[in-house]
């Protein structure tokens, strides 16, 4: 298992905690955000290849921002692939 932790922009959470088995999503925690709604997707996710997971999120906005917590996982999960 290999571990990682980001540190998003723009968000409402402040820390994503990633943990991967190889390519695939073990467990993703976030800290700070909408809880039922990330709690949530971090349900639906595991299991899920990474790179199917990024292809979903990435370039999500959320309200007037230009980034979202589902598109901030979607860099921390290129990031946790980039280092395993």
């Amino acid at each position: 298992m290999n571990k990682f932790t980001y540190y998003p922009e723009g968000t409402c959470s402040v820390m994503i905690e990633v943990e991967l088995d190889g390519d695939r999503i073990n467990d993703v925690v976030f800290t700070g955000g909408c809880n039922g709604n990330l709690s949530g997707i971090s349900k639906l996710i595991k299991g899920m290849k990474a790179e199917e997971v990024i292809d979903k999120l990435e370039g999500t906005t959320c309200g007037f921002k230009d980034t979202s917590c589902p598109d901030q996982l979607s860099k921390a999960l290129r990031q946790a692939l980039a280092q395993a």
